[in-house]
């Protein structure tokens, strides 16, 4: 093209002249001039539609840094760290030409973009690794799923990337065994404007070291989590769903991070790279209750904002839809909890979790919304108010047991405690397509909520257990005439109606709090095994106990109870104090005791 020759020319003429104008030499001059004028006589030749248009080309590249002899980088926990780049390939040029015209067609501007790739390895720390999380390129984190990269943890055993070994040849490629590294494969560097960005990594790593590696073995096998928070309307959908705000603007529901999938998705991943050794799962899901007093409280599913619906997964719980639900209690104008999960969002959870090869326990749960003036009588301090958001094991009769006026053993708090329970009979449910609708009496009660969720399990495809309640302490401890436990009596009947639902294959049973499961030491003095009827039932597979006791009571520096144990990390210290310690062995009166180990 003249283009080309011209500016040849140009810049041979140039350099005959010699010196330089303005910092440039007459080489560069004369190659700017011969170009013009080349491209002028080109755009004469062959039409103004000729012009030639070149994007994206660059001169040189910038390798993000590698240096020889760096030291190698040592990990504890959660870490973000750059790494090195031990290794990268030559970089590839794609140019793609379109326009031109042609074959009668009118003559367009030939336009050749180019776009570059590389591969690269980078290495990260000392390994074994238990996961590499979240990525920055330039300080923006990336998706994980628009890079293709492979992750070696750093194993003794760890093999050669072959990629690599395809680029260098079979045998010429270390393993670096001991090194976590991560390698690119073909990375695109468009979107970094043509060249490496600077990358770092979170890494994950368990403490290494002598009694510490005990303790990462333990972590290593642990066998069950739970799913939390247990509220958000599409916290638990592998489904993206979006709120239409407003026309054009559209606010995700369940997406929160830039590897683009759902929320849930993203927890599930992290579980398998951080916990390999869990099978199964507890998936907590809730209801609200709006007072401690049993024989006035509802449990409802509830909604954040009653306006705006999901896309893509309209938001059903409970047999209502959004319209018919109340939003949950606010403060300062912003919802206190998240929503019920979406049943569909839950039908989604149920089935992932399954997919990765783990074991479903279904776990409803209450969370109470009372806040600060809520002008509901508390039953157990006589007060006008309810406490903030208090624990469900709190709900009981109307005034609570040893106090003046109070139902306790008497008819009148059976009556409470059935209006708690309600009616709803598991007849009054059907299950169809994933969804379960209700027919039953108008209320809002105990057995509506969980004769729900147990026709939703079976919708969902089963689960392997399923919690009928959990830590409500007051309201099993409350007795009725003849010194009864109404509570127990219709836990135990729920019991059955759910093990019809759920079949043979799903183990059922009650969550008590640790202060609950053994005994209830009544106001008189007695000890009532007020909960072994429950343990015992045909329909119990099991004896459920939230318990939060410390594993240790160990204090900083050496003049301590506990300093004999050389380290928190010693694993006999931490077995010790499973079956000893506080509150086995021994408990604590006041803080200052506390603060004195007396």
């Amino acid at each position: 093209m003249a283009t080309i020759l011209l500016s040849a020319a140009g810049a041979s003429i140039g350099a005959g002249f010699g010196g330089s104008v303005l910092g440039l030499s007459g080489a560069v001059i004369g190659r700017a001039v011969g170009a013009t004028l080349g491209r002028v006589i080109d755009q004469r030749l062959m039409g103004h539609g000729s012009q030639p248009v070149e994007t994206g080309r660059i001169d040189r590249f910038r390798l993000t840094g590698a240096s020889e002899g760096a030291p190698v980088a040592q990990v504890w926990g959660r870490m973000r760290v750059s790494g090195q780049v031990i290794w990268a390939s030559r970089f590839l040029e794609t140019a793609t030409t379109s326009g031109g015209g042609g074959k009668g067609a009118p003559s367009t501007p030939k336009v050749t973009e180019y776009s570059y790739s590389v591969s690269l390895a980078v290495a990260l720390c000392e390994g074994e690794i238990t996961r590499v999380g979240r990525i920055w390129a330039d300080g923006v984190e990336i998706a994980r799923d628009d890079v293709t990269m492979r992750v070696y943890r750093g194993s003794d055993d760890q093999l050669p990337d072959p990629k690599m070994e395809a680029i260098e040849g079979t045998g010429q490629v270390p393993a670096y065994r001991g090194i976590a590294y991560v390698v690119f494969e073909d990375l695109p560097l468009g979107q970094f404007g043509n060249r490496v960005p600077q990358f770092s990594f979170e890494v994950l790593r368990p403490a290494q070291g002598p009694g510490i590696d005990r303790v990462t073995d333990l972590v290593r096998g642990i066998g069950g989590v739970a799913m939390i928070p247990g509220t958000g309307e599409y916290t638990l959908a592998t489904t993206p769903v979006h709120y239409a705000r407003a026309p054009g603007e559209n606010v995700s529901a369940n997406i929160h991070s830039p590897a683009g999938k759902t929320d849930f998705a993203v927890s599930l991943e992290a579980l398998g790279e951080e916990l390999p050794g869990c099978g199964s799962v507890s998936l907590v899901v809730s209801w609200f209750g709006d007072d401690l007093r049993c024989g006035t409280c509802r449990v409802k599913p509830k909604v954040e904002d009653k306006a705006t619906d999901g896309v893509g997964m309209p938001w059903r719980a409970g047999g209502i839809a959004r319209a018919a639900a109340e939003e949950v209690i606010r403060d300062a104008g912003r919802p206190v909890y998240g929503g019920t999960p979406a049943d569909g969002a839950v039908v989604e959870a149920i089935a992932a979790l399954r997919a990765e090869g783990k074991q479903v326990v279904f776990y409803p749960f209450i969370l109470m919304e009372q806040m600060a003036g809520n002008g509901l009588p508390d039953p157990w301090s006589g007060a006008g108010d309810q406490p903030v958001l208090p624990w469900r094991g709190r709900i009981t009769c109307s005034v609570a047991a040893g106090r003046a006026g109070t139902p306790d053993r008497t008819a009148a708090a059976e009556a409470e405690v059935a209006a708690f329970f309600g009616t709803a009979a598991p007849g009054d449910f059907t299950a169809s397509g994933g969804a379960v609708t209700y027919a039953g009496p108008a209320e809002w009660s105990y057995r509506r909520f969980i004769l729900h969720y147990a026709h939703l399990c079976v919708a969902a495809g089963g689960v392997d257990a399923f919690c009928i309640g959990s830590e409500m302490r007051g309201l099993t401890q409350v007795r009725g005439a003849g010194d009864s436990f109404p509570a127990v009596a219709a836990l135990r009947a729920l019991a059955a109606e759910v093990r019809a639902i759920l079949g043979p294959g799903t183990k059922i049973g009650y969550a008590a709090d640790w202060s609950e499961y053994f005994g209830y030491q009544t106001p008189e003095g007695d000890l009532r095994y007020h909960l072994d009827p429950l343990w015992a039932d045909g329909a119990i597979d099991f004896v459920g106990i939230d318990n939060y006791m410390p594993l240790s009571d160990w204090r900083d520096g050496q003049d301590h109870a506990d300093a004999h144990w050389g380290s928190i990390y010693n694993l006999d210290y931490l077995k010790a104090n499973v079956a000893g310690g506080e509150g086995h062995d021994w408990f604590y009166s006041s803080p200052a005791h506390r603060d004195a180990q007396i």
